[in-house]
């Protein structure tokens, strides 16, 4: 639902600016319209696999056909949750300490009583939060990793980090102003993003700004080791020192009403059918 609700009002925008476009509801009817000459580029908006995880810029890429947003690395290296933090944490770039748990392994003991609880249940490959549970109490681990295994064979296991949770909106070098967020839930799960109207975006964030700008380039850093280029977003969580740690990059960020990166472009004067136009040039 949010792909092709993204997927509606960036064809509006594209055709108010009198680009001849299409709209796709999959890879499939796209392929089609390729072989057959009618498409020069993509605007890609599918979320998850198949979309964000390097496999349409792939396919996209054999065909000569350029296409919004991250190529096939950063793409593929973004929507896994494991090497993305292998990498940051190569670079020194921090990010929540994790346990990887493989086909039928459990959580260890010994992280367990290092990190103690809240702790994070999450597919390793997934996005919008989907699969994600927060365990208040060792009991319930095993239904989050149950849960989680839904979507992914490989989970991940996190300590919560105490902090105020910051989006970082990029479009080519330019980062946009942070989004800070607030929710009623426990975390800003799939509800909080798409659904709820309880959940509030403060922009400007509310940082001091030589504060604000030191995470805005820290964000591009992160962003920039994934191999990540034309535009998403970089979400982060500030503790009470602030030290940013890095949770994840989306290569394909929403672009519903709900959306952050509009909202943060909005703050510098970028419209959202100017925002979509920035967006389709980073592919030319």
């Amino acid at each position: 639902e949010v792909s092709l609700d993204g997927g509606k009002a960036v064809l509006a925008a594209l055709r108010h600016k009198q680009i001849t476009t299409e709209l796709f509801d999959g890879s499939a009817a796209l392929f089609e319209a390729i072989n057959e000459g009618r498409i020069d580029r993509v605007f890609n908006l599918i979320h998850g696999p198949g979309g964000e995880d390097g496999a349409i810029q792939g396919a996209l890429q054999l065909m000569n056909i350029p296409v919004t947003g991250a190529g096939l690395l950063g793409s593929a290296l973004s929507m896994d949750k494991v090497r993305s933090k292998w990498v940051w944490e190569r670079q020194g770039i921090k990010t929540p300490p994790f346990t990887l748990l493989r086909q039928g392994q459990t959580v260890p003991d010994e992280f367990i009583e290092k990190w103690g609880t809240p702790l994070f249940v999450k597919p390793a490959g997934l996005g919008s939060s989907i699969g994600i549970s927060k365990v208040a109490d060792v009991s319930g681990l095993s239904d989050a990793v149950s849960l989680a295994r839904q979507y992914s064979e490989t989970v991940i296991v996190e300590p919560e980090v105490k902090g105020k949770e910051y989006f970082a909106g990029i479009i080519g070098e330019l980062v946009l102003p942070l989004i800070r967020i607030e929710t009623p839930r426990d975390f800003y799960d799939y509800t909080a993003k798409y659904e709820s109207d309880d959940t509030q975006y403060f922009c400007p964030c509310g940082l001091p700004e030589e504060i604000e700008e030191t995470m805005q380039g820290l964000s591009l850093e992160a962003f920039q080791a994934l191999d990540c280029s034309g535009w998403g977003r970089v979400d982060f969580i500030m503790d009470e020192d602030r030290n940013p740690w890095f949770l994840e990059v989306n290569t394909t960020p929403g672009m519903t009403s709900h959306s952050l990166v509009p909202q943060a472009a909005e703050k510098i004067g970028i419209g959202f059918e100017d925002l979509v136009w920035r967006i389709l040039e980073s592919s030319l």
